[in-house]
């Protein structure tokens, strides 16, 4: 027993310190805002990102039928939409919050995908953390201020994108992971970077936030991605999805450290509620061969 728990001490400190990483990653694009706008600074991200990943896992080693490149497309397309949603759900409303939403993406699918009578507990505490964060709630990115209803919609949006994400990932088993993840990204950026440019236009490419770019698409993907790969090989998938589940606690915990962020007593009980349900649903999660396939903190 003692062995079994030293032997997941490193895999579960590398999938906390990639979550950490992923949001403190997020937190300074955040502060690209200002110069690049939200699409902006997710094309910088996104794009940078891809472009580590090909050179990194060079896709083209691996041959692919029409119908896995179109799979392959699809994905790339819910990961761009989600990436471009929570970036520009986080111009009103604050991370924690944007985070705890867009998980509800993953545990609905992983409930759809299980159908237990437990899972309806699940459902019911994510549902009482999302009703919680809902504009009559008092909750507010500073006292005085309402949680606006456009951020809320963006965030819906990439939880739904998430879920499809992680859908369509399903059907990609027969595709190498670095492959999958490397072309994932780079359809992705085709589509995120053109909609940067359109907002950003010239200042995308200023050397200076070039390189404040590059610093977030490693720490927020590239790193992210590598100590996930390395838990995920070492972790049953209910002890990996229990750890990725403090992530909205620690997106709320970067945007208090990096952005100013504080949010109120509600949106800390909602973000708890959402944690305890993500944390019980990977608790009970069937047999590995039944379930759908395990979120990842860097898919977003």
């Amino acid at each position: 027993m003692k062995k079994n728990t030293r032997s997941h001490f490193l895999p579960l400190l590398a999938v906390l310190a990639s979550v950490s990483s992923l949001t403190a990653g997020t937190s300074l694009a955040k502060q690209l805002f200002p110069m690049l706008g939200a699409q902006g600074a997710s094309a910088l991200r996104v794009g940078l990102a891809a472009i580590i990943l090909v050179l990194i896992w060079r896709p083209w080693r691996w041959p692919l039928r029409s119908d896995q490149l179109w799979t392959l497309m699809q994905f790339g397309l819910a990961l761009a939409l989600m990436n471009l949603l929570i970036y520009m759900a986080l111009r009103t409303i604050a991370f924690g919050v944007a985070v705890a939403i867009e998980f509800a993406g993953p545990l609905a699918v992983a409930i759809y995908y299980s159908r237990r009578p437990v899972d309806f507990v699940w459902l019911i505490l994510a549902a009482v953390g999302l009703v919680l964060v809902l504009p009559w709630s008092t909750i507010s990115l500073e006292e005085s201020a309402g949680l606006d209803p456009m951020g809320l919609a963006c965030a819906a949006g990439s939880a739904i994108c998430w879920a499809l994400y992680i859908v369509l990932g399903r059907r990609l088993g027969g595709i190498p992971s670095g492959q999958a993840a490397s072309l994932g990204m780079l359809f992705a950026a085709m589509v995120v970077v053109p909609a940067g440019l359109a907002e950003a236009g010239a200042r995308l490419v200023d050397p200076s936030i070039l390189l404040f770019g590059l610093l977030v698409a490693i720490v927020s993907s590239a790193l992210p991605y590598s100590l996930e790969m390395f838990a995920l090989r070492r972790l049953p998938p209910a002890t990996f999805g229990i750890a990725l589940a403090t992530e909205p606690a620690v997106a709320a915990f970067m945007g208090m450290a990096l952005l100013n962020e504080h949010l109120s007593r509600c949106q800390w009980l909602a973000i708890f509620c959402i944690i305890c349900a993500a944390m019980g649903s990977a608790i009970t999660r069937p047999h590995p061969a039944a379930e759908g396939p395990t979120p990842s903190a860097s898919d977003h």
